[in-house]
Order: structure tokens, then C-alpha cells, then sequence
């Protein structure tokens, strides 16, 4: 629960972050390991998005539209379906996030990244911005994200 990269915008959509996203995280170090999947919301997802994705490398893992919640225990335990036949990497990532693995993995963005962006509000007080200006506003975002992996660093640091 580290923030590698951070960024602020003033589109509304987030269907246009993807990309620069993408782009920092290819611009990272090395040493701090590679991107294999992208998890986001549906406010993400786009077929743009997902050729960006794949582009780069990553498997995308963007949801298409609101699940139903409180599956019958018969749909969760049933086999996955098989994967359909076509090229359409869109309809391909569809059908991963339906199979019990593409569930257990889109599921990980509930305690990976929303308890950031939960706590940076709630606990640190981050409701909104002090400053303006977009300058002023990333730069205030930067120290956000900063305090926030120092204290995280600090919950993670091994007890002497």
C-alpha cells in the first residue's frame, strides 16, 4: 500500500488517466519491480484503455460495469466459463474478470489501493485541497503521498 506514482488532473473523466498512468509506471526504476496488472474502476474502463494496457505489457483488469453483489453460493462456486473465441481483447478481459481468479484478483484493489485514498481523507485530514492552482495542488498532493509512505513505511519497518 506504497504510492509509487502520483498525479493530479482537472479532467473530469477518469477515462483519460490511464495512459499517463501507464507512463509513470514505465518510467520507474527498475529496482522496484514491474507492473504485470492494472486493476481500476469502471470510471477507467474503455477500450483505449485496455489496448493501452496490453500495449505496455499489463494485464488490465478494468471493470465494464457494476456486478451484482451477494452472488448465489451456486454462481460463486460454479466453474468458470470458457473463454470465448475471438482476438477482441476487451471481450478477453471481460471474461477474465468473471472466472474465480479474475474475481480473487480484482478484488485486491479493495485493500490495496481504496484504504489509501480512505485514509489520506479521513485519518490525515485530506478532505480538500489548502491551495490553487494546478502547481500548487500537485505539490500539496506530493507531500500527501509522502507522509502517507512514511507512515506507512514506519507500520512496515521490522520491530527492533
Amino acid at each position: 500500500m506504497l504510492v509509487v506514482s502520483a498525479h493530479i488532473t482537472q479532467a473530469t473523466n477518469d477515462k483519460q488517466e490511464i495512459v499517463p498512468a501507464l507512463s509513470k509506471l514505465c518510467a520507474l526504476p527498475k529496482a522496484l519491480g514491474t507492473a504485470t496488472h492494472l486493476l481500476a474502476d469502471t470510471g477507467y474502463f474503455s477500450q483505449t484503455n485496455v489496448q493501452a494496457c496490453i500495449t505496455s505489457n499489463i494485464q488490465p483488469s478494468l471493470a465494464a460495469g457494476r456486478d451484482q453483489h451477494h452472488r448465489s453460493v451456486f454462481d460463486r462456486f460454479a466453474p468458470d466459463a470458457p473463454a470465448p473465441d475471438t482476438e477482441d481483447p476487451v471481450a478477453l478481459m471481460k471474461h477474465q474478470l468473471t472466472t474465480q481468479s479474475g474475481r480473487t484478483l480484482y478484488a485486491l484493489r479493495k485493500q490495496t489501493v481504496e484504504p489509501v485514498f480512505g485514509i489520506i481523507k479521513h485519518v490525515m485530514g485530506l478532505r480538500q485541497f489548502s491551495l490553487r492552482g494546478a502547481d500548487n495542488v500537485r505539490g500539496e498532493w506530493t507531500l500527501a503521498t509522502l507522509a502517507w509512505n512514511v507512515k506507512r513505511m514506519n507500520v512496515l519497518r521490522p520491530a527492533l
